[in-house]
């Protein structure tokens, strides 16, 4: 996306484009304020932006002001300014770089870049310069290079969880909804730089139906405020996760958050993901956005597949003929099976028993939900089924709860809460719910993660269902 032209004289909270770094007037101890140009054009590079405010550009003033008398060296940044200039610089830095033809190929500023924005902060910012040194932005380029370091997104963890194909994968970025609230804040109090999304283009801003990030960061606040009342209008918060959809896939999907962390901010940045039906409501925007019918779909090919299954398990001698128990029993067989009818190479964990566990566990009569899950080793989505209704549960943490005569359906669920919070499958079930990812989801996985476990599962399965 092409960044739009600004003129080149800018007041505070502002912005001036020229196209020159060399020949900057050298800065007198005893003039007025001078004019130090806000851009830095490198050769090849996109232009970057000095980032300047209100409070900024008071500070500035009252420096040179100081330096009319002699008085420069009294003059000095607060730490809370230095760190706000810091912060929005790499963020505009970042944001323009990505925004641009490079932003595929680079996707931080190189240490040239960082090295000619540090210059330039200490020629518009002359109390920030090394004082006794004879180099005077040292300091301001380390404290550059340590913000990169802070957002940098760390290298993609290769779990068992397949990733989705090349065609439909989501982009992954390092952006969280306090993130986003941060600079949506600091552009509304006046600040120069404005957040775009990683590899926007022309075509995503000609599309109506994606807002920007600082947009959307209005979206998160306003669905955080619906759920501090009592009973939020369900209706108007569909409509505020249809628009906030991308700034909120960027901070699920994004690996910033620890595996033993990423429950809790999600449900404390999204108590909405507590409910089964936004759940799968997600899966919808995330498999299939533009399909009303999806769910409906999903649930037809689940039902067929599973009907499949039931013979295929009895084919196997895994299963007893259908007929012959009840609806839930019949649930609860089907559940235990899988696991063996689609068997992943890795065992499940001692403590656990039998992979099946890692996908339902039926409570004894003298046994309490919240003590077995307290022991659970896997911190994953799970069923609890007590005979009378089923608790979904995350790790050791009771989530929701349906009916038993869901309870058929419940693995959907589980799958729902997989691509929601973007957990990765246990590896004693790896192979079965990359099996139902894509037979049922209809979602197709990653070439490399299509494992030997997975292929030979997949050519028994095809073979048994073309006979």
């Amino acid at each position: 996306m092409r960044m739009p032209t600004l003129p080149d004289k800018a007041g505070p909270g502002e912005t001036g484009t020229v196209s020159s770094l060399q020949g900057s007037p050298p800065v007198s101890p005893r003039t007025s304020t001078p004019v130090v140009k806000k851009t830095l054009q490198l050769p090849s590079p996109p232009q970057y932006v000095i980032y300047t405010d209100t409070e900024l550009e008071l500070a500035r003033k009252h420096h040179f002001e100081m330096a009319c008398t002699g008085r420069e060296g009294e003059s000095a940044m607060s730490k809370e300014l230095r760190c706000r200039l810091v912060r929005n610089t790499v963020t505009s830095m970042i944001s323009i770089l990505r925004a641009s033809h490079q932003g595929e190929e680079l996707r931080y500023p190189s240490k040239h870049e960082v090295t000619t924005m540090a210059k330039r902060l200490v020629e518009y910012y002359p109390m920030l310069q090394d004082k006794d040194e004879p180099i005077k932005h040292m300091s301001m380029y380390s404290y550059l290079q340590k913000r990169i370091l802070n957002v940098k997104t760390p290298q993609k963890r290769q779990g068992p969880r397949p990733e989705r194909s090349s065609s439909t994968k989501r982009r992954h970025t390092d952006f969280s909804p306090s993130d986003q609230r941060e600079d949506y804040d600091a552009d509304s109090s006046g600040g120069s730089t404005i957040l775009l999304p990683p590899g926007s283009s022309s075509e995503d801003d000609r599309s109506a139906d994606k807002d920007s990030l600082a947009t959307q960061a209005r979206h998160y606040e306003t669905l955080q405020e619906m759920y501090k009342k009592p009973k939020p209008n369900q209706d108007a918060v569909c409509q505020i996760l249809d628009l906030e959809f991308q700034a909120r896939r960027a901070f699920i999907d994004s690996d910033i958050l620890k595996e033993e962390d990423r429950l809790a901010k999600i449900f404390e940045a999204y108590p909405c993901f507590k409910e089964l039906h936004h759940v799968m409501d997600e899966l919808r925007r995330i498999l299939d956005k533009d399909n009303s019918k999806f769910l409906d779909e999903v649930k037809k090919r689940w039902a067929d597949f599973s009907s499949m299954v039931q013979f295929y398990g009895v084919w196997r001698k895994v299963l007893k003929p259908p007929m012959s128990l009840g609806a839930v029993e019949s649930n609860i067989a089907l559940f235990r099976a899988l696991p063996t009818l689609f068997p992943s190479q890795s065992a499940p964990p001692k403590k656990m028993g039998q992979a099946s566990e890692a996908l339902l566990h039926v409570l004894q009569p003298t046994e309490e939900p919240a003590i077995y899950l307290q022991k659970r080793t896997l911190f994953s989505p799970v069923l609890v089924f007590d005979g009378s209704r089923c608790l979904l549960a995350i790790g050791n943490t009771p989530v929701t709860t349906f009916a038993k005569e869901e309870l058929g359906e419940g693995l959907l669920y589980l799958m729902g809460y997989y691509c929601t919070l973007h957990f990765t499958y246990p590896k004693c079930v790896a192979t079965l719910l990359s099996v139902i990812q894509t037979e049922v989801l209809q979602d197709s996985i990653h070439e490399r993660d299509t494992t030997g476990s997975y292929k030979r599962a997949m050519a028994e399965w095809n073979a048994f269902i073309k006979k």
